[in-house]
């Protein structure tokens, strides 16, 4: 690709990156004269009609904003099989590369690169527009100090919230919970998003992990994210509560939109800003300085003198007449004396405050052990899940805790049977020091009733698996019935493939079987016709095998040949085989020599052929067959006409 001229305009230059649908590069625009990004969608997608939607959807999105912290689109277009989107050219790098390099940010910068992307992501939302897809790799960090939002790839119009039934979109460490339970996406799931890329930002850590995609997906659906300061302890309150408003698990209870969390954010940066300590002031010193009026005016003059005292507290003075003018230097005044007696009176309060702390200190120490590793001591439950009943226990007796020789059953979706899932107390809850905890195991996931989805149709059904289940991330099936309608479920098939008992396992994926009904009628059509017809139906048909037919005439369809399938059943997209006509079967004239007239009139007649004879020997039945034309063993087309040539004696 790198050298290529795309459309006449963009020459390639080099690779930038590559993704899942598209693969971005460094070109050059010779009609402007300027660097561009263009991203090119992967060749064999460009056959998959959704995955061409999305990708000029994207172009449509972007192309509706006009902000400076989302990236511009400037043209779209095909070339040849190659469907491309043109971009501003930002050279730098993104959010997911500052944060593998230096593992966290400060609050500062977390705040700076959440005032751009909010700020872009409310532009979109003003306009209707729902990311769908917000991660640290969509933030691109400019070298020139700019900040956008890119790859509108999955974006939806804010009211187009339905569920479709489709795979879910997006990457599942930032999903919201309505995301993965019914498949919805509005404006509020971009917030959850952002709250989790904010989660990531100060501690540099994902909230949720796990070994497989839908542990994580689960956790999205049940758990609440922790607060940032249990991780990273410089974490401000305030950022704690955006973090857990962006992220809660009920959409009602988060940001309406990107504005209203924006503004938050605005007014939260000023209230952090003032809550920074002052700089701290420089105490100077209190100097007595020879008087410079006439001594008859200063006997009659009180002068006021402010200073600040060691202790930090403003204090006024009051000075009596001054005396006369020293002959050299500085006078001492009583307020030297007054202020020599204050601060030492301020030291010997000073002694008597340090041995009352430090009486405290041994005090709280003494109550703190006591408390703490000592007898009267509580601890927190440690978090204990998905080890084995052995390092459980170990851990629990290291904490400080006995170990209960009982265990409690408990279902867990993605926990292995035998391992235990977790504690009772439950883990955090703070109980007294040897205090008896009991684990609990796994049982494996709850089995639960499948629902009717048999003869269902594809939205009841789909909406139906969310309560217990989970959409599998494959695809619908869809495949022909003659005896299914189109529309209705066939089969619901469980992550093994087969299809579905009567109980099936908690949050495990189920993928549908839906009915295309009939496979189209082509019969007595031509070879183009019947193409034409079964693409329409997302088949691909070519040219099979020939057949002789009384009521097809020759080179038209007779049947659609589904014999290649392995299974027998043809899906959306399968390939078929037309078989064609030949005409009408031909017949071989059979032996009658020696025949009556009648006797092969009657056997001629019987394979479809018409008969002639010579006149002269209408009145004779009995006449005998001499010869034929077409001779015997010949073929001949049924319909056609046979002579017989007939004697009277032979």
């Amino acid at each position: 690709m790198v050298g290529r001229l795309i459309d006449g305009r963009y020459q390639v230059r080099s690779r930038i990156a590559r993704g899942g649908m598209a693969t971005v590069y460094l070109a050059t625009d010779l009609r402007l004269e300027r660097r561009v990004a263009i991203k090119i969608m992967h060749g064999h997608l460009a056959d998959d009609s959704a995955f061409k939607a999305r990708f000029i959807q994207e172009a449509r999105s972007a192309a509706r904003l006009a902000h400076p912290n989302v990236v511009n689109v400037f043209d779209q277009g095909q070339d040849s099989d190659m469907a491309y989107l043109v971009m501003e050219y930002l050279p730098g790098i993104t959010l997911r590369d500052l944060l593998q390099e230096h593992g966290k940010l400060t609050t500062e910068q977390t705040l700076d690169v959440l005032e751009a992307v909010l700020a872009g992501l409310s532009a979109a939302h003003k306009a209707g527009i729902v990311h769908r897809d917000l991660k640290p790799e969509n933030v691109l960090l400019a070298d020139d100090g700019r900040i956008k939002l890119g790859d509108f790839g999955l974006a939806r119009a804010v009211s187009a919230n339905t569920a479709t039934g489709a795979a879910l979109l997006g990457t599942i460490a930032y999903l919201s919970p309505e995301l993965v339970t019914r498949g919805i996406a509005d404006a509020r799931s971009d917030i959850y998003a952002i709250g989790i890329m904010m989660y990531e930002m100060l501690t540099g850590e994902q909230p949720y992990k796990g070994e497989q995609p839908m542990q994580i997906a689960y956790q999205h659906a049940n758990d609440s994210v922790p607060m940032p300061s249990t991780v990273n302890s410089r974490v401000p309150a305030e950022l704690d509560e955006l973090v857990l408003w962006a992220t809660a698990r009920e959409p009602d209870e988060r940001p309406r939109d990107a504005r209203v969390m924006l503004d938050q954010l605005v007014a939260t940066q000023s209230l952090l800003a003032t809550a920074l300590p002052a700089g701290a002031t420089v105490a100077q010193r209190t100097m007595v300085f020879p008087t410079a009026m006439p001594a008859a005016a200063a006997a009659e003059t009180s002068a006021t003198v402010s200073f600040l005292a060691p202790d930090t507290a403003d204090q006024t003075m009051v000075i009596g007449p001054a005396k006369p003018p020293h002959p050299s230097g500085p006078i001492e005044s009583d307020n030297s004396t007054l202020l020599v007696t204050k601060t030492h009176k301020r030291r010997v309060r000073g002694w008597w405050l340090m041995a009352f702390v430090l009486v405290l200190a041994a005090l709280s120490g003494g109550t703190g052990w006591y408390f703490g590793v000592g007898p009267g001591g509580h601890l927190a439950v440690p978090e204990i899940s998905d080890v084995s009943v052995d390092e459980a226990t170990q851990t629990l007796v290291d904490a400080g805790f006995l170990v209960s020789s009982t265990t409690g059953d408990s279902y867990a979706p993605f926990i292995e049977p035998g391992r235990v899932v977790s504690t009772n107390p439950e883990p955090g809850v703070v109980v007294p020091k040897d205090d008896e905890v009991t684990l609990l195991v796994s049982i494996g996931p709850e089995p639960f009733e499948v629902p009717g989805f048999v003869g269902a149709s594809e939205s009841d059904a789909m909406n139906a698996i969310p309560k217990h289940f989970t959409v599998s991330t494959e695809p619908t099936i869809r495949e022909f019935s003659d005896t299914v309608p189109p529309g209705v479920v066939i089969a619901a098939l469980g992550e093994d493939g087969q299809q579905l008992g009567a109980t099936y396992s908690d949050q495990r994926p189920i993928r549908l079987v839906v009915s295309l009904g009939s496979i189209p009628n082509v019969s007595d059509m031509s070879v183009s016709e019947a193409k034409a017809t079964l693409a329409e139906a997302k088949l691909n048909a070519t040219e099979g095998s020939q057949a002789y037919s009384d009521t097809i005439d020759e080179g038209r369809v007779i049947s659609v040949d589904t014999s290649e399938s392995s299974d027998g059943v043809v899906r959306e997209n399968d390939s078929v085989r037309l078989t064609t006509s030949l005409g009408p079967k031909p017949v071989t004239i059979p032996q009658l020599e020696g025949e009556t007239r009648a006797a092969a009139t009657e056997a001629l007649e019987a394979l479809g052929l018409k008969v002639s004879y010579n006149p002269l020997f209408a009145p004779f039945p009995a006449a005998t067959v001499d010869s034929t034309d077409p001779k015997a063993g010949a073929s001949a087309a049924k319909g056609s006409t046979v002579t017989l040539y007939l004697q009277v004696f032979g």
